[in-house]
């Protein structure tokens, strides 16, 4: 299970020189509480950070700036943790776990934005795979049966 495999692709991305107001536009209209901030790499993307609604409500609306003023680069933490995407899930979770955040880009190997890998769709995987494992142990309880009845 390497986080490329789990690390969600439609990613929103915006630059570094977007308002506060067009980041917030961004995110009502592609139903998104978070924004990766990249610059052009390559042929790709290379995340520099990430806002969340909750950063612009924080960072910005509570503390009556002036959202024309203020730029996404302006409030971009210095220390974005990423994976790349041959991490493996587990690696990838207790980076997270580590820097304490809920959502780390992805990566390829050169750097360019892979994805996004959260927190909150995390659950899902897990259940599907004790899913696969409930399955798995199913099938053996019935071969068993059928090989020795």
């Amino acid at each position: 299970m390497l986080a490329g495999e789990y690390c969600n692709r439609e990613v929103v991305v915006t630059g570094p020189a977007t308002s506060i107001r067009e980041a917030a536009r961004l995110m009502r209209e592609f139903h998104a509480g978070t924004l990766v901030v990249t610059e052009p790499a390559g042929d790709g993307q290379r995340p520099l950070g990430i806002v969340t609604d909750r950063d612009l409500v924080i960072e910005v609306l509570a503390e009556d700036v002036d959202l024309d003023a203020v730029a996404l680069k302006d409030i971009l933490s210095n220390q974005l943790a990423t994976v790349e995407e041959t991490v493996s899930l587990l690696d990838a979770l207790e980076r997270m776990r580590e820097k304490g955040i809920p959502r780390l880009p992805v990566v390829d190997g050169c750097g360019r934005l892979a994805g996004l890998l959260a927190a909150d769709d995390l659950p899902e995987v897990v259940t599907e795979q004790m899913n696969d494992l409930a399955d798995l142990i199913d099938r053996e309880i019935r071969r068993e049966q059928h090989l020795r009845p």
